[in-house]
């Protein structure tokens, strides 16, 4: 069991790589039990999405994702999150991403709680 909680916190997105389809009003909630990590997002180019995965004992986070953007297209990948706390107590995560689908290729992001 990890001594980071991310259950019910909501983040948005504050920097992403020009490959990512996730922008400033893209919006997640997290959702948390035990180690197991799940979550739902949306927002600009993304009708709906879905996280699942693992938070680590060091509150770092393992997870694929899944969307359909407004293209109508079912986009997959895998990201690890390095946790950061602010010192106003807020998360901040920095994310390292890969696509499984299309051309497979890899980027960074930034998501803080809000």
């Amino acid at each position: 069991m990890t001594g980071m909680n991310y259950n019910n916190k909501k983040f948005k997105a504050v920097s992403n790589s020009p490959t990512g389809e996730v922008e400033g009003n893209t919006l997640f909630h997290y959702y948390q039990k035990d180690n197991i990590l799940w979550g739902t997002y949306a927002g600009q180019q993304i009708q709906f999405g879905t996280i699942t995965g693992i938070v680590h004992d060091n509150g770092n986070l393992s997870f694929a994702y899944q969307h359909v953007n407004n293209k109508n297209e079912i986009m997959t990948g895998n990201c690890q999150s390095t946790l950061e706390v602010l010192e106003n107590g807020k998360i901040r995560l920095h994310e390292k991403w890969l696509w499984t689908c299309k051309d497979e290729s890899s980027g960074e992001s930034i998501v803080e709680e809000i």
